[in-house]
Parts: structure tokens; sequence; C-alpha cells
């Protein structure tokens, strides 16, 4: 307990899922957050859960895909908490799906866009005030589809390798600053995103990824919030440019259910879009 104490955080994508999870964590470590979600009902719950764990949290109605969204999502940790730590980049959706030839270039950008460009945003606008705090963690949430092909829809896979060396190279970059920046590669993960994609949803889901990788049971939010936990705290001061794999072994030995045409994501859909909306 305790590892977070006095640090703040905004945290993208917190109204569900990993991101849920980990301002839940966060807060009874310590921290306060700012919980940045287009999801308001959902928002307001987190918030509720992290006060619940003793932490301080407000919602920040945040779409990551527009810059002026999520420089005020930092801005309100600043009015709200004097300072920011911690930046986790982890709102997503699966955005556009099936066959490349059938994508189109509007689904391309409103993808990228959401799990890429946002990223940057975040980093950008991070800085400032991390240099004023002495330095901070910034943290993104790539995937597994990232590093290898197969491993998920085709365009989410490029966005999420783009994470991945965005990482790297922005570690580089304000590595002076002492602004650390990593990102986690999570596996099946069973969140309300990927219950939205699969057909027949959470137990669909579960019963998919129990048997995916070496380790017989789905990912949770938690699991992807205790990584989170670790590079958003001190213990990780000498980690940057890193991307964590937290897949119970699936890129060692496992089951890719693959990202073209025969995917099990795709079926007839072109586009799957937050996990709050309607299918």
């Amino acid at each position: 307990m305790g590892r977070l104490n006095g640090k703040v955080a905004v945290i993208t994508g917190a109204a569900s899922g990993m991101g849920r999870a980990t301002a839940a964590r966060f807060a009874g470590e310590g921290a306060s957050i700012v919980v940045a979600d287009l999801n308001a009902e959902g928002g307001e719950a987190a918030v509720r859960e992290c006060r619940e764990n003793g932490g301080h949290a407000v919602f920040q109605q945040t779409d990551v895909a527009a810059e002026a969204a999520i420089e005020a999502a930092i801005d309100r940790a600043i009015k709200e908490f004097g300072r920011l730590d911690v930046m986790f980049n982890n709102a997503g959706l699966a955005g556009a799906l099936g066959a490349l030839e059938q994508t189109s270039a509007e689904n391309w950008d409103r993808t990228i866009a959401v799990l890429l460009r946002s990223v940057f945003f975040g980093i950008k606008h991070a800085i400032p005030a991390m240099r004023r705090a002495g330095g901070g963690s910034i943290i993104s949430t790539a995937s597994v589809a990232g590093l290898r092909g197969g491993a998920g829809p085709i365009v989410y896979s490029v966005a999420k390798a783009g994470v991945i060396h965005l990482t790297k190279c922005a570690a580089i970059d304000l590595g002076p600053d002492r602004i650390r920046v990593n990102c986690i590669c999570p596996g099946g993960i069973n969140t309300p995103l990927v219950q939205k994609l699969i057909p027949g949803g959470e137990p669909v889901v579960q019963q998919i990824f129990d048997t995916i990788q070496p380790i017989p049971r789905a990912g949770t939010g938690d699991d992807i919030a205790g990584m989170a936990l670790y590079l958003a705290s001190d213990d990780s001061q000498w980690v940057t440019g890193t991307a964590m794999v937290v897949d119970g072994g699936l890129m060692a030995g496992g089951n890719l259910l693959g990202g073209g045409a025969s995917s099990p994501y795709a079926g007839s859909a072109q586009w799957s879009g937050p996990s709050f909306e309607p299918k």
C-alpha cells in the first residue's frame, strides 16, 4: 500500500476494463486520478470506486481522438491536484475489422486516431507538466498484436506496433528530463471491449481466452493494473523504452486468434467502436 502516495495520474479509457481496474488500483496505492473517458456513466462509477479505495478522483469526459480533449484532461489534473506524475494512454477500440482490401480509408483513419494519434497527444501534453514536476511516468496500452502479425485485427495491429515504436522514440527524447516512457502489451484480456467484439460475448470470450496461452485462464484488468502500477511507481525508476508483455505466455507459445478475413473478431462487421456503444 502507498506506492503512489502523492502522485497524480490521468488515465484514459478508465470507465471500464483495464483502465478502470488500473484507476482502482492506483487509488488504493494513494494516487489522485483523473478518470478520462467518453463514457460518463462508467466514468462516474469509476470515480466512486476510486474513492471507495481511499483515493481522490474526478471524471473528465474525453474524446481521445481530439487533441484539445486530452490537453483538457491534463489541465484538469493540474487544476484539481496541482501536478501530473503519471499519464496512462489506455483508451481504445477494435476499430476497422475484416480484410485489408475491404477496409475503408475512413475506418483506417478513425482507428489510427484513437489508438495511435491519441498516444502522441497524451505524451506531447504530459511533457510540460512532468518537466515542472521533475519527471514522471508515461504508460501506453499497446498489444501483443503490435509485436507480430496475426494476433488481432489488421489496422488495430498496425496502430499498436506504432505505439510500441513511439514509446521507444519518446523514451530516448525524454530520458534527460527523467520522464520515463513505457508501454504494456496485453494478451487475451476478458474486457467489455473484447466481449463486444467476439460473437457470444463474455462467456465465449472466457472460454476462448482460458485456452489460448500456457497459463490456463483468461487475463483480467487486474493483471494489467499490476504492471501499470509497477511502471507508475518509483520501483521502475530505471525502466524506460520498454514494451512489457503481460499475456500469460501467449507470445512464448500460444494459439493466436488471427485478424484477417477469417478472424473470429470480424464476422460481417467492418467496424467496432468503444465498448459502451451499442453493437
